[in-house]
């Protein structure tokens, strides 16, 4: 009997020391592998073609549910600790460069942090006046090495930063001191030349075009405030002196410029600007801008022509601002169906094993265009077809037809009916049929009326400024999108005050017979009218032209007046990143969510919580052998989406 008991006494021990070795294994961090490549992220788009794509692998499908907070650092710059301002948006993507961080807030302020740690190492504020601005916002900023300057030279690197107030703004990269050769005393004034902004009209947002030695930058201007609004031109500046370079002033071939070549420069107003991301092929010597609209948006009958580059992709040629070629995704645009998103650039390989040095061009009607970046022509066909035609005012001179490209499908329906409306009862999705039975509806380009249209696609998209991400080994082309159907009206002058007495919020068209009102349909519990996916991530198979996977994106947490949280896609601002282990980190969501998907399958493989709403692009980064790989999201929160507010922007890392 003794003996029995003790087989089954030194049995148990050995059960035991089992249970306690692997528990104790289940609790050790991974193994980090520290041989795969290391890369910063020393542009916004990654490369100055765009493409968001990281080299660094260390980070994979296997262990990036293993992510965790490295560090999280607050900016201080939360939407109420600036009085009088308009709402704001934390839509930063940060870089990186020699092991430092760069970030902006919304209100401007450049701030230096250490990339392994978050710790402080600058900080830089502007002082902007944030005062008419529609939503106070910085994407990023941009920096340079002075090959003239020796090592220890105060600004041998400078951050160039952009402003809502539109300034250029050059700093020493090590210091934060302003570089005074740079404009006066570090600042280089936007506004000369554009025409007479009014307050918040006109600044710049995203990150500016660095090629050679020249700084190249288009700005924002306020939608649907006048026929005459600032000037949409485009600008190169030295990057060293801030002296202007050269202008590219968007209107017809056939037109004259204002002043004669080196008098002071002035510009024509109300032309089409670039608000969004600039690319640059500097083999080729060609930097590609994506155009807005003609001002005002919705209405076209008073510009004679001047939309000619407007909703386009345009070359200009690096040394002289001239134009090369343009390709126009919207003909005589009047549903601001703008181009918002970065030109990507990547080499496409075709089926017949050549490669072609292509652009994609991403748009709100979610159709994706591929072009041969040489001479904007299609890679796949592009048809003109017929559009609608009636309903729109009376004075307005519409396109009969708008290019569709043949490959790959729309990203986004191209039309919804009445009887799609979607709720969760009866009542509130009768409600919503009745919204868009009360619209004029003839599908894509239905032509904006007095009575009122449905816009679906909307003018938030498809896609809209996160751009796309591209996998070039893979071929793989990552879009999110939007699906949110909404109204859009016509107001006649007389009738603006009865319009604003029923709840309309107005914009102003001046100089036109109408105002203007813009909505998104939602049910009375603030549900979307329009069938869910309402956020959507799409793969596509670039050689093909086909689309590999298409999954919603995101939760009702946080949208929905109800704790059920039904995975059935939500509204998204901000984009995609692509890594070499094959993974898509995408935040945006509504719910306050940062996810990791295959890049393969589009399964989603990790999520994690934020402080607050991530309506912002990620990076991701490994800047020594012996360092890991962060992947860092600004989480702050969009005030017109009413998302969470915040400040944070944190760091993800595998545990150490």
């Amino acid at each position: 009997m003794a003996s029995s008991t003790n087989a089954f006494a030194k049995w148990l021990t050995a059960v035991i020391s089992m249970l306690v070795v692997l528990a104790l294994a289940a609790c050790e961090p991974p193994v980090i592998d520290h041989s795969g490549p290391t890369a910063e992220w020393p542009v916004y788009g990654a490369a100055i073609g765009g493409g968001r794509y990281s080299a660094a692998t260390q980070i994979t499908r296997d262990n990036v549910g293993e992510l965790e907070v490295a560090w999280e650092f607050h900016t201080g710059h939360w939407p109420e600790k600036k009085s009088g301002a308009m709402p704001s948006s934390f839509q930063l993507t940060p870089i990186v460069a020699d092991g430092v961080m760069y970030v902006c807030t919304p209100f401007n302020e450049v701030i230096a942090l250490d990339a392994e740690t978050g710790d402080v190492k600058w900080r830089y504020d502007p002082q902007v006046d944030p005062t008419g601005g529609f939503l106070v916002t910085c994407r990023g900023v941009s920096t340079w090495v002075d090959p003239l300057r020796s090592n220890d030279s105060v600004c041998k690197r400078r951050i160039i930063a952009p402003t809502i107030d539109a300034r250029l703004i050059a700093l020493d990269a090590a210091t934060g001191e302003t570089c005074d050769d740079f404009g006066l005393n570090g600042e280089v004034n936007l506004r000369a030349g554009v025409g007479d902004p009014y307050p918040g009209e006109y600044g710049v947002t995203s990150a500016p075009l660095i090629v050679e030695d020249m700084v190249v930058t288009g700005a924002f201007i306020l939608d649907n405030i006048r026929v005459d609004a600032p000037a949409g031109v485009i600008r190169a500046f030295d990057i060293r002196s801030g002296e202007l370079r050269w202008a590219w002033d968007p209107i017809p071939p056939d037109r004259e410029p204002l002043v004669a070549a080196g008098e002071d420069p002035r510009f024509h107003r109300g032309t089409t600007n670039s608000w969004s991301t600039l690319s640059v092929d500097e083999e080729l010597g060609l930097i590609y801008v994506p155009t807005g609209n003609t001002s005002p948006d919705y209405y076209g009958a008073l510009r004679e022509g001047l939309d000619y580059y407007s909703s386009s992709v345009v070359a200009l040629e690096v040394a002289t601002g001239k134009v090369r070629w343009n390709f126009q995704t919207v003909h005589h645009d009047v549903w601001d169906y703008d181009v918002p998103s970065q030109p990507t650039l990547f080499d496409m390989q075709r089926p017949d094993g050549s490669v072609v040095p292509a652009l994609v061009q991403t748009t709100k009607m979610g159709f994706v265009f591929f072009l041969d970046r040489r001479t904007g022509d299609p890679i796949f066909p592009v048809e003109e077809r017929p559009v609608p035609q009636t309903g729109g005012v009376p004075e307005e001179k519409l396109s009969r037809t708008q290019p569709y490209p043949t490959k790959p499908p729309a990203i986004h329906p191209l039309e919804i009916s009445p009887e799609d409306a979607f709720g969760l009862t009866e009542w509130d999705r009768g409600d919503c049929r009745r919204q868009m039975e009360a619209l004029d509806n003839e599908g894509l380009y239905t032509p904006p009326s007095v009575n009122g249209t449905l816009n679906y696609p909307a003018y938030t998209g498809g896609a809209n400024w996160g751009s796309p991400a591209i996998d070039p080994e893979r071929q793989i082309v990552v879009i999110n999108t939007v699906r949110v159907a909404a109204g859009i009206k016509m107001i006649p002058r007389a009738d603006v005050a009865e319009a604003e007495a029923q709840g309309f919020i107005i914009e102003p068209q001046e100089g036109t017979p109408y105002a203007f009102a813009r909505w998104p349909l939602l049910s009375p519990i603030g549900i979307p009218c329009s069938p869910p996916p309402w956020g959507a991530l799409v793969g596509i198979d670039a050689k093909a032209g086909e689309i590999l996977w298409h999954v919603p994106v995101g939760s009702l947490r946080d949208l929905a007046p109800f704790p059920i949280w039904f995975k059935w896609g939500v509204p998204t601002k901000g984009g995609p990143i692509v890594t070499a282990s094959g993974l898509v980190f995408l935040a945006s969501t509504t719910d306050n969510y940062i996810r990791a998907f295959d890049s393969e399958t589009g399964r989603e493989l990790w999520q994690h919580r934020l402080p607050a709403g991530g309506q912002a692009t990620p990076m991701t980064y490994r800047v020594g052998k012996r360092s890991r790989q962060f992947v860092v999201i600004a989480a702050g929160g969009h005030g017109l989406m009413n998302t969470t507010p915040g400040d944070s922007i944190v760091a993800f890392a595998l545990p150490e």
